[in-house]
């Protein structure tokens, strides 16, 4: 059901209307009742509830809210203009708020792409864009909307990794949190669409490993890291060594064998990839 736009009367005006017949009326019914003038009096006395009635088509719309009219069921239209406006009073009125809202989902317990527990919560902003959907579409919109958004999380989670793997080609939880945020944005935005509601903004508030795995990824995270590093100064410590053998040569300090120069290129390794501090022999003989 798509929303349409229904014209309203100046509520204001409406009512100093209707408040001037009260009063006439009474007037009147007061000048009937001196003069006994009795089918005057029952008129009067008719025309109170009547216009009093007639009052109850006064409501309220404020800054970024809507009014959504319906007449015995059937939807009638949705008044947006702001103030004191005045329609059919047979119309039921439901007020419906624009404004831009926001909520943070509870950390919920998934298993990402790779099978491993996470515990992954995120923040939706949205708004209702389109009144008479949000009304007639769905059953109490705002639930609505957190549910499909915590069904999206889920979704997501199970799409990508927690981290990345080894090659670093696919995205992950962890690396990508724009890519990902558009994502389930893009997911809660095609499940609340019925809803008459436009999502905002979609971002992931917590992402942990879950409890009973979070020590073990831990050690994981920390091997990765130390292999990495390893490889840096094995990558340096070669760079470092050729470049030593290399000025040794080049400045005639000293010619050796393929024996001493394999003990020699050793001992370098050894001193530059150590994480401990070397200690060195001073050799006080001959090199032979």
């Amino acid at each position: 059901m798509q929303e349409k736009p229904r014209k309203s009367s100046q509520g204001l005006l409406t009512a100093i209307v209707f408040g001037a017949l009260l009063l006439a009326n009474l007037a009147t019914l007061a000048y009937a009742i001196d003069g006994d003038k009795d089918s005057l009096v029952v008129c009067c006395i008719l025309l109170i509830p009547l216009i009093i009635f007639m009052l109850k088509g006064l409501y309220t719309v404020e800054p970024n809210q809507s009014a959504v009219l319906s007449f015995f069921g059937e939807y009638v239209g949705t008044v947006k203009d702001q103030g004191l406006r005045w329609n059919n009073p047979f119309f039921m009125k439901r007020h419906i708020s624009l404004r831009v809202r926001n909520f943070e989902s509870g950390k919920l317990k998934v298993n990402d792409k790779e099978g491993s527990p996470i515990e992954i919560a995120s923040i939706v902003v949205w708004e209702v864009v389109d009144s008479a959907e949000a009304v007639f579409n769905v059953d109490h919109f705002e639930s609505f909307v957190q549910i499909q958004s915590e069904s999206a999380v889920r979704a997501i989670a199970g799409s990508y990794a927690y981290d990345q793997d080894d090659t670093g080609e696919e995205p992950s939880l962890r690396s990508h949190p724009q890519l990902i945020s558009e994502h389930l944005k893009n997911q809660i935005q095609e499940r609340v669409g019925k809803a008459g509601v436009r999502v905002v903004e979609a971002r992931i508030s917590h992402l942990a490993y879950s409890p009973e795995i979070a020590q073990a990824m831990l050690q994981r995270q920390q091997a990765s890291a130390i292999i990495a590093a390893r490889a840096r100064i094995v990558e340096g410590a070669v760079s470092m060594v050729e470049m030593a053998l290399s000025e040794l040569k080049n400045k005639g300090v000293v010619d050796l064998d393929e024996e001493r120069r394999a003990t020699m290129v050793s001992n370098l390794l050894v001193v530059l990839c150590s994480d401990k501090a070397t200690q060195p022999i001073v050799n006080t003989g001959t090199l032979y």
